[in-house]
């Protein structure tokens, strides 16, 4: 399996694939607009990839850096692609791209009571399966409540918050309702 990751830019040939993936694959209350992530995908410290598997359109990835830590926002294989290891190999990959770093990413709360629950877990373990570890902290986005996994260390509160601003900018990022809750 040979993947190909390819900076995003307005004018690439992926990036209608790319837009429309994005929305389906997370809900209203997870996503940023759309725009915001191809404008500040112009920054240095931010890496919007479109993914190709052996020549076949297959996903994105969209990961902030600051310091040493690099965070998974998005991860997103297309429905066509989805059960053939595409998701493992981009993980793979991004260790290999993003090594001697500290590497994490939040999903949904593992919530019993969840209507999505069996879904969760699935992910969850999907992530551990790829060398990620619970790292037994929480995050609140909005009213959204993640869990927190990585790979290479752990993570602070002090440093999400600096990599919230480092990304968003200090007016943009207390926009935001962000809460890091060791």
């Amino acid at each position: 399996m040979k993947l190909n990751f390819t900076k995003l830019k307005p004018s690439s040939p992926d990036f209608r694939r790319v837009k429309q993936l994005y929305m389906r694959a997370f809900p209203d209350d997870e996503r940023a607009p759309f725009l915001m992530l191809v404008l500040k995908a112009k920054k240095k410290n931010v890496d919007f990839w479109s993914i190709r598997c052996n020549d076949e359109w297959a996903g994105m990835l969209y990961i902030v850096n600051y310091r040493d830590l690099s965070y998974i926002f998005y991860l997103a294989v297309s429905e066509e692609c989805r059960g053939k290891g595409i998701g493992s190999a981009i993980l793979q990959n991004a260790r290999k791209l993003y090594k001697d770093r500290r590497l994490f990413l939040a999903i949904e709360q593992i919530d019993e009571a969840s209507e999505n629950y069996a879904e969760r877990v699935s992910r969850r373990n999907f992530y551990i399966r790829n060398g990620f570890t619970e790292l037994h902290k929480k995050l609140r986005e909005g009213k959204v409540t993640y869990d927190i996994l990585g790979t290479g260390g752990d993570v602070k509160g002090s440093e999400y918050k600096a990599l919230m601003k480092s990304y968003a900018g200090s007016i943009l990022s207390k926009l935001f309702t962000m809460e890091f809750v060791d």
